[in-house]
């Protein structure tokens, strides 16, 4: 009783005082940042005190939020390098895989949370533009094979209706990351549909129900509080909308765990030391993977949020899990 009252409390003081500052790509003289909504947390008090893990190690949890923040703001610059290294580039196929089963169609618009360089949105925004791309070719095809009287009785509007741009919203808590993918996005030719804001996965700067689908891809294992992070995600969807995360998850096989466990601990700090020249980063990053809960327990957390037709699928053995489920 006394979270459900926290929650409606958090959502009065919200609807109250929310201020979104967001920024496009097709704004590129103005500068990203704050998505300053709420300053304060309404949850500080419940958490006060207590302490959560940072990798391997137990902190405060007022510590945690600060630390990840400097590891992140730490690897930004090769971010993106170090992902490749780091998966030998397979991770590219994870997020492919990602957008195959969420399958968007044109219009929907996406809230990629924790999204950092953009990954995930750029992705989608290709996605659902070649979805768009080849019912337009559809519609004029079919418009090509009618006759006479169908063309006379059609109403005219170019004919062809027209269909909605998709949008997507890359929400990360970290500065330096999201600097970093407006840069790479706007390089790419990502010039409308795309918008950058800083915002906190436990406490988003969103109005309930403006999104169709949430992503959080890489990003849900440094959040402090995870169920929090998850009622929000559903605080924000639309009814109907979706949540998919792509995550870090167990391996089942035995003999691909000793491999995967003995490549994580001795090559990627490794790496992370020759490439971005920050050991203790990296190290982190491998400890926190094995510190989130598998796929069965984090299906669970996800239903126990409020999601519906929750499943995941195991990828590269387990290595990464995408766990989808709806709001209803």
């Amino acid at each position: 009783m006394a979270a459900s009252f926290r929650c409606v409390f958090r959502r009065l003081l919200r609807d109250c005082m929310l201020k979104v500052n967001v920024v496009s790509t097709h704004h590129a003289s103005k500068p990203i940042y704050p998505a300053y909504g709420i300053v304060c947390r309404c949850y500080s008090d419940d958490f006060q005190g207590k302490s959560t893990h940072f990798g391997f190690e137990t902190v405060p949890e007022e510590e945690k939020a600060e630390r990840v923040y400097k590891v992140f703001e730490s690897v930004a610059q090769k971010y993106d390098v170090m992902n490749d290294a780091m998966s030998l580039g397979i991770h590219r196929l994870w997020k492919d895989t990602l957008l195959h089963i969420m399958n968007p169609l044109p219009g929907t618009r996406l809230l990629d949370t924790a999204g950092g360089t953009g990954d995930i949105s750029t992705r989608f925004l290709d996605y659902t533009r070649s979805q768009r791309e080849r019912q337009q070719r559809r519609t004029i095809r079919s418009q090509q094979t009618l006759s006479w009287q169908d063309m006379t009785s059609t109403p005219s509007s170019n004919g062809q209706q027209e269909l909605a741009e998709s949008t997507a919203v890359v929400c990360d808590i970290n500065k330096e990351m999201l600097k970093v993918g407006k840069d790479k996005a706007e390089k790419m030719g990502y010039s409308s549909g795309l918008s950058w804001v800083v915002g906190d996965a436990e406490e988003l700067p969103f109005a309930d129900d403006q999104f169709d689908v949430y992503t959080i891809a890489f990003g849900i294992r440094n959040v402090t509080h995870i169920e929090q992070a998850l009622e929000e995600a559903l605080r924000v969807l639309k009814p109907g909308g979706r949540f998919m995360c792509l995550e870090f998850s167990k391996v089942s096989n035995p003999v691909l765990s000793s491999l995967y466990d003995a490549y994580s601990f001795q090559l990627i700090p490794v790496l992370g030391e020759v490439i971005a020249g920050d050991w203790k980063s990296y190290q982190y990053l491998v400890e926190s993977i094995r510190r989130f809960p598998d796929q069965e327990t984090f299906k669970g957390m996800i239903e126990d949020a409020g999601f519906f037709r929750v499943q995941y699928f195991n990828l590269t053995g387990g290595v990464v899990a995408i766990h989808s489920g709806f709001k209803l």
